[in-house]
């Protein structure tokens, strides 16, 4: 009897265990819980590592920094450079951050000292133009407009240390070039590199193989004007991917502004169902809940469907929205140096 009891006594706490880890998926995103940086700039550089451990750069050569989840914020100018524009940051851990230029100097600059002092790594040529940066592991590429008929497709492999354009980088149109939006243009894993090009020609760069070979896609998202295209793109599984744009000068439209791939970026259709609800700068995927999330200057939208229908949840506009690296938080930055945390 004592052996049976044992047994059942077992299995109640083995069923009282599965119940307390399973996870309840909220209806919708609440808002968003706006923090007091005390900063006055544009911000489109966002990388959360944590829940607690955020990193934003924007307008005026700034950089921020919160351990505390927000509560309080360091900030300060990178290397004094305060008419520069650091449209992308990228956090690898509490201390130590990679900071990129869009614009002239096309710059990038790496803390390892929580922001107390930044050390230049690489500086383009005087006609580059830097758009964004993405790390995995120790590997980190970067993306500028094109430089007498090649896209500026820079590697780093020792975390930011050292930068080199890559020989193989495509070939790319006169006046080519991708939005500097918060390097959300630029995806990378293993062995595959992405990246978007704007305008009135906003294709699909693909390279399977590190950046030895590369394949160029057509995609349908509105690109009538040089202010159109494609802005953010993030992968949602193995294969799939979507990206987010529109038209910068129209915040309030609609027009073929999400596009979906399921084949890794080979090919691209527009949504069939409620498009997000104006133009749209950045875009991320929660799959703890199986949300996407996607802002802009009018407000933001989430979709519960893998981006075939959009819905609107906040006013609140932003640049950027970024998942922190444990997958447990969504974080948005934006103009007047606003940053905030996703509620639901």
């Amino acid at each position: 009897m004592k052996i049976h009891i044992s047994f059942f006594l077992l299995f109640l706490l083995l069923v009282s265990c599965g119940k307390a880890k399973r996870i309840v998926i909220p209806e919708k995103p609440l808002g968003w819980k706006i923090m007091e940086t005390q900063s006055t700039a544009s911000l489109r550089g966002l990388s959360p590592i944590t829940e607690q451990i955020v990193w934003a750069s924007g307008s005026g050569g700034t950089w921020l920094r919160t351990l505390d989840g927000g509560q309080t914020w360091e900030s300060g100018i990178i290397d004094g450079l305060d008419s520069v524009d650091f449209r992308d940051i990228e956090g690898i851990d509490a201390n130590t951050a990679v900071a990129m230029a869009s614009g002239q100097p096309a710059v990038i600059y790496k803390t390892i000292d929580g922001g107390m002092t930044w050390v230049k790594k690489y500086q383009g040529p005087e006609e580059a133009f830097l758009d964004g940066m993405v790390f995995y592991k120790n590997t980190g590429y970067a993306i500028g407009d094109v430089v007498e008929e090649k896209w500026m497709v820079l590697e780093t492999k020792d975390l930011g240390e050292t930068w080199q354009w890559m020989e193989l980088s495509p070939p790319g149109p006169v006046g080519g070039g991708s939005f500097a939006a918060s390097g959300s243009g630029i995806l990378a894993d293993e062995d595959n590199i992405w990246f978007a090009s704007a305008g009135k020609d906003s294709k699909i760069y693909h390279s399977a193989d590190n950046g030895f070979h590369w394949d160029k896609y057509n995609t349908p998202i509105l690109q009538e004007e040089d202010s159109q295209g494609i802005f953010s793109m993030v992968r949602i599984d193995p294969d799939g991917i979507v990206a987010v744009g529109g038209d910068y000068t129209q915040a309030d439209s609609s027009y073929n502004n999400c596009m979906v791939s399921l084949d890794k970026g080979k090919t691209w259709n527009l949504i069939s169902g409620k498009l997000p609800s104006g133009y749209r700068s950045g875009v991320e995927f929660y799959a703890r809940f199986g949300w996407l999330i996607t802002v802009g200057p009018n407000g933001s939208d989430f979709s519960t469907n893998r981006g075939d229908d959009w819905e609107r949840f906040s006013e609140e506009g932003f640049h950027a929205v970024k998942i922190d690296h444990t997958t447990t938080s969504i974080w948005a930055s934006g103009a007047k140096g606003k940053i905030a945390r996703l509620v639901y």
